[in-house]
């Protein structure tokens, strides 16, 4: 590696980093009737924070997505907030009202550091429901060198035992890792163990020239 590269290894979270969607805004624009901060907490729980939420626990695998649906429906009937916004087009199989989409400038970025011989991995908290959505976009068994999804190790972000997983399954010194991610809290933490933590906004140009200005490319 080139001694003017400040990392060697490239980490990626999934919805919202990879793919142009599957962060927090695309559930809340759902009820653009209510207050986004109030329908996050319900419907995905302090992002801060590794709890017993219905969706921290489908992330971590001990529940169905249709059971934390149903605990979410209730809580949020509770609530009297009613989704106004339809959701979007039907995805085939059991996962229900979602399609995931690529981001092309993402994908591009991730293609450069494979031809240049950087290390690459994705660390997602993800629903074991989801897959059939978004493993079939990207040949993404070959493109990056472990994928860390957290239903399948019974941990999820910000629990730092997260990111240490990952950093060693690619051989990876935290000093020398950059992480992306469109979460504050999950880039938070991936700086309280000594990553490079990059936040990844709506538009991902800045976030991808942060990143390449790490890697030299």
């Amino acid at each position: 590696m080139s001694s003017n590269r400040a990392v060697d290894t490239v980490i990626f979270d999934l919805g919202g980093v990879i793919m142009a969607n599957g962060g927090p805004r695309d559930f809340t624009r759902r009820y653009p009737d209510h207050d986004p901060k109030v329908v996050a907490e319900i419907v995905m729980g302090p992002h801060h924070l590794d709890t017993d939420h219905q969706w921290h626990r489908v992330e971590r695998g001990e529940i169905t997505l249709a059971e934390c649906r149903a605990i979410t429906k209730k809580m949020l009937d509770d609530a009297g907030i009613v989704a106004t916004v339809a959701p979007p087009a039907q995805a085939t199989g059991q996962a229900g009202a979602f399609n995931f989409a690529l981001s092309a400038p993402m994908v591009r970025f991730v293609h450069d550091l494979k031809e240049n011989g950087f290390r690459i991995g994705i660390l997602t908290n993800n629903v074991r429901e989801f897959r059939e959505m978004w493993w079939p976009l990207m040949d993404f068994e070959d493109v990056f060198d472990t994928i860390v999804d957290s239903h399948e190790v019974a941990m999820r972000k910000p629990n730092p035992a997260i990111y240490h997983l990952t950093m060693n399954r690619l051989g990876a010194e935290p000093s020398r890792t950059a992480f992306l991610d469109d979460l504050q809290a999950n880039v938070d933490a991936a700086n309280a163990v000594g990553m490079f933590g990059i936040l990844v906004e709506e538009d991902p140009t800045g976030a991808i020239n942060r990143a390449r200005a790490l890697t030299n490319l």
